[in-house]
């Protein structure tokens, strides 16, 4: 659905609310996607959604709970009784996302909920994910699949999978385990169906799978997935007991959410923001490098302080000061860039440190040369001093092999120190090579024109 759809849906539907003309509204919303139903009730007033959304059966009230933002699915679910939220959705959903919109909710509201829900093995599942860190494997699992013991016939397996499958949504791996649930393999339904149903499941099931165990770190797990090209993981404890299964929709969220978390840090926002949070919080996940920023402000401003006389001396010198800072903070930022998509992609790169170094020495040697040559080659013509042309070429081949190599190093840094090298990008890289930029410039100019 198109935006300008979505807005005619929007001004029809709120016409329909004003008249209380319940059949027509779930008319129009039943055909829908419930991403799509989401995004109009997100353009909703809070009354007006609550009103739509209770016109939803319950299967596509839970599915649609699911794609609303966190912010305005709490506003809904805050209006409503815990039993409601128990039975007429929570009920309805994967185990997977049951623990994720239970885990949004204060403590007391999820807790009513779950007493609230009537099958116990559910609420028991979702109790046993919301155990789980929600940035690692567990909490990210679902605790729906299809398991077979390795000791069944084919014909047994065929009619527990009819019965397990009631329960499952997608069926993409089939899993055997032994009597005490420790994972052995999977089973492909093709060679269920090709054999005798007096086969028994060991001799035909696959022993080489992948697999993650319930702490494993969320990227780490979207990163496996997406190398050996799977639909599905299943997530094992320290024993290897089977306790659930990753799918790619689930990962997907995972590499999004990623993304967004490291576009914000490289753009200098800490903490995970979103557009409609509060304006408190918006502040405070962009003050701290906002306030770097500042610092690095004053510093430069230090810096060329400092150099004050040389300046008066030589009024040309300040020409290039915005020159070189905005080249120094660009290839500091590129090289960083290119170092934290390497990190984060989880390329493994073999090379050492110092290899690595070398190679991003030899980098921006090339291209110090080239751009110095550049800018020397417009100050032989546009230029009347020859100090000026030579200092201002000098200074930027330094700078760029000054900042490239810094904008390589710190991420290395902090991903040996295991904090998240995305920091190194953005406002840090590019206030510090700001900073050492000018230095660099005003010494070889105060050299080249002899004012030390």
């Amino acid at each position: 659905m198109s935006f300008d759809a979505t807005r005619n849906y929007v001004e029809e539907i709120r016409n329909l609310i004003e008249e209380k003309n319940e059949q027509e509204i779930i008319s129009m919303l039943q055909d829908l996607h419930p991403a799509d139903i989401a995004e109009i009730l997100a353009a909703l007033a809070l009354d007006e959604a609550m009103f739509v959304y209770l016109l939803l059966d319950a299967e596509m009230a839970s599915e649609v709970l699911v794609e609303i933002p966190e912010d305005e699915r709490n506003k809904l679910l805050n209006v409503l009784s815990p039993d409601v939220i128990a039975r007429q959705y929570i009920e309805f959903m994967d185990s997977d996302d049951a623990a994720d919109i239970l885990g949004s909710l204060d403590e007391d509201v999820k807790i009513s909920v779950l007493k609230e829900i009537e099958d116990k093995e559910i609420a028991g599942d979702i109790v046993d994910l919301l155990e789980y860190d929600e940035e690692t494997a567990g909490g990210i699992m679902a605790k729906e699949l299809v398991t077979v013991n390795e000791n069944w016939t084919v014909g047994t397996c065929l009619k527990e999978i009819s019965r397990q499958a009631e329960n499952v949504d997608d069926i993409y791996y089939v899993y055997v385990i032994d009597d005490i649930g420790k994972l052995k393999g999977v089973l492909s339904l093709k060679k269920l169906i090709l054999n005798n149903t007096n086969t028994k499941i060991s001799n035909i099931y696959n022993p080489d799978i992948h697999t993650v165990n319930a702490d494993t770190p969320q990227e780490e797990v979207a990163r496996m997935m997406e190398k050996y090209d799977l639909v599905a993981i299943p997530v094992v404890d320290e024993i290897g007991r089977l306790k659930g299964r990753i799918t790619f929709d689930d990962v997907i969220d995972v590499i999004r959410e990623e993304a967004e978390r490291d576009y914000q840090m490289v753009s200098g926002i800490v903490g995970d923001v979103e557009p409609g949070d509060k304006v408190w919080s918006l502040t405070r996940a962009r003050f701290p490098w906002l306030l770097i920023g500042l610092t690095g402000g004053i510093l430069g401003a230090r810096v060329i302080g400092a150099n004050e006389e040389a300046l008066k001396l030589v009024p040309a010198m300040a020409f290039f000061i915005p020159l070189i800072a905005a080249m120094a903070g660009n290839v500091g930022v590129q090289s960083s860039s290119i170092v934290v998509q390497s990190i984060a992609s989880g390329v493994r790169d073999f090379e050492s440190t110092g290899r690595k170094l070398i190679k991003e020495f030899a980098v921006a040697l090339v291209i110090g040369l080239a751009f110095a040559t550049l800018i020397f080659c417009y100050n032989f013509f546009f230029s009347s001093s020859m100090e000026l042309t030579w200092a201002v070429s000098i200074s930027l081949f330094v700078v760029i092999i000054f900042a490239s190599l810094f904008g390589t190093v710190i991420p290395l840094v902090l991903n040996k120190l295991k904090i998240d090298p995305a920091l190194a990008t953005g406002p840090f890289i590019t206030t510090m090579n700001d900073i050492l930029g000018l230095t660099i410039y005003l010494l070889v100019s105060k050299a080249f024109f002899n004012v030390l």
